[in-house]
């Protein structure tokens, strides 16, 4: 069984190409900082924008760094399912534990199709690898749902375990009535973990998180906490994660020359933007996703300077693996050069 706190780690980028380098540095720290595992190329680590040679490349280059020191997560879903046959396959090759299959996006098809069409034949194909849903409709518009999340793990030994990101707690609870007490249910959503896992009726086994990006000691341990029942501290290290928890979508309200809109800096914008500020290894994110709003890097400002004010034990990790002043940097206007845009 998979439990505990596993990073869906960035690919950070260095003038638009692969930072490899970088790359290996960010498995580095997740290792030190003790995580269960690291999830490679996940929307996280914007598959999305990859091709598939450094898609591929990226799977191999963590698989290789993680082996014998934590789980290794190859995220290989897509919309098309030969594709994602054929990225499996490479990223079985390269010697991950696990599969992470996306519900297929925009093509959008029922949560039957997905069942026999798209999860089924990877599960077949590769029965000694654990094959995770992924499920989080508001990305993809389409959803596994729990009967064929069921019908999966009675069907194949290697789907007995789901990355829950829809954000409704009743489906959470429903998967678990459909799938029983040993499914593994993974949170895909910082900040529901707490209750996934202290819920009797979900009983989450860990989360895929994006927080854990910056924080992977601390999100870990909030985890571990968890497992072992003491809610009390475990809540203390929540109370101190909170502010990064916002940071996965980031609203703002922005002025333009015919009325004010609504703007939404999505995942892994913000975590990236952070990273940045902070001296990691990140660079920005492809295109189509660009850069913050002056009043969204305020918020990821805001954020991190309330978790260095009254919990500066989170990011002395950074400070101590990168070699940066984590203070300075959150105050100094060369940090946050070239990371937003200067108008609407």
């Amino acid at each position: 069984m998979f439990k505990g706190c596993f990073t869906a780690l960035v690919t950070p980028f260095n003038d638009d190409t692969v930072d490899y380098e970088g790359l290996g540095q960010l498995v580095d720290f997740q290792i030190k900082n003790g995580i269960t595992g690291i999830l490679a190329v996940g929307t996280t680590g914007e598959s999305p924008t990859l091709t598939w040679d450094e898609h591929n490349k990226v799977i191999e280059n963590v698989a290789k760094k993680t082996r014998g020191k934590c789980i290794c997560i190859a995220g290989t879903g897509s919309n098309n399912t030969a594709e994602t046959l054929e990225s499996s396959k490479h990223a079985v090759d390269a010697g991950v534990e696990a599969l992470l299959l996306v519900d297929p996006y925009y093509n959008g098809p029922s949560s039957l199709e997905i069942r026999r069409e798209y999860v089924a034949p990877v599960a077949k194909t590769f029965p000694g690898v654990q094959v995770i849903p992924y499920v989080i409709p508001g990305r993809t518009g389409a959803q596994l749902l729990p009967e064929d999340l069921a019908i999966l793990s009675r069907d194949f030994d290697n789907v007995n375990m789901v990355k829950e990101a829809t954000g409704s707690i009743e489906n959470m609870k429903h998967t678990r009535v459909c799938c029983g007490a040993d499914f593994t249910i993974l949170s895909g959503d910082d900040g529901l973990t707490f209750e996934m896992m202290t819920s009797p009726e979900i009983m989450a086994s860990g989360v895929i998180s994006v927080a854990s990006n910056v924080a992977p000691g601390p999100v870990t341990e909030m985890v571990g906490l968890l497992e072992q029942g003491n809610r009390s501290e475990a809540k203390k290290i929540l109370s101190a994660l909170e502010p990064l928890f916002g940071l996965v979508t980031i609203k703002t309200k922005e002025t333009t020359p015919y009325g004010e809109v609504v703007c939404r800096a999505r995942n892994p914008l913000g975590i990236k933007t952070l990273m940045s500020v902070l001296g990691m290894p990140s660079g920005g994110c492809r295109q189509p996703l660009g850069q913050m709003t002056k009043n969204g890097l305020e918020k990821v400002l805001e954020a991190a300077r309330k978790v260095q004010s009254d919990n500066p034990e989170i990011f002395k990790p950074v400070s101590d693996f990168f070699a940066v002043d984590i203070t300075e940097r959150l105050n100094s206007l060369s940090s946050i050069k070239d990371l937003y845009y200067e108008e609407y």
